[in-house]
This record gives structure tokens, C-alpha cells and sequence, in this order.
């Protein structure tokens, strides 16, 4: 079962509580979404860094063809 934005920001957010989070659906279709994530956190890491921490965040859900996330392009940084 696909998820919806308010389901993978509440996964993100439970690892990053005070980011500005901003899911988008991409396609329209529900399965294809992009997240960007500004974090302080993001400060002291490099992108892929930052990126595999946010994935962790996700908890699974992008596992395999049966991942309930089934494509999210993810955006990530410090705030400026």
C-alpha cells in the first residue's frame, strides 16, 4: 500500500523534530514523491551523509519492489 506525504513526514520527523520538512507528490499519482529536509543536524555532514540518515529515517519503507515508499527524491541541507 503506497504511503502519503503525511506519513513519510511524520517518519522523517521522528528523527529530525525541528526541520522544515516539504513532501511534494511529484506525479500526482501518490507514488512518487520528493522531500526536501533543511536540518541543523545536516551542518557537520556531507550530502550522502545526510541523505542515508534521512533514508534511515524512512525506517524500511523503501525496501525491495513490495516498500510501501516506492520512489522519493530527497533533498537535504542546513539552513542557510
Amino acid at each position: 500500500m503506497a504511503m502519503d506525504a503525511h506519513e513519510i513526514e511524520a517518519l522523517i520527523r521522528a528523527a529530525f523534530p525541528d526541520a522544515r520538512i516539504t513532501i511534494t507528490d511529484t506525479a500526482g499519482d501518490g507514488n512518487h514523491w520528493a522531500a526536501e529536509v533543511i536540518d541543523e543536524s545536516f551542518r557537520s555532514m556531507n550530502r550522502v551523509q545526510q541523505q542515508r540518515a534521512v533514508y534511515a529515517a524512512l525506517k524500511g519503507t523503501m525496501d525491495g519492489p513490495n516498500g510501501a515508499l516506492h520512489a522519493l527524491a530527497l533533498t537535504t541541507k542546513a539552513p542557510g
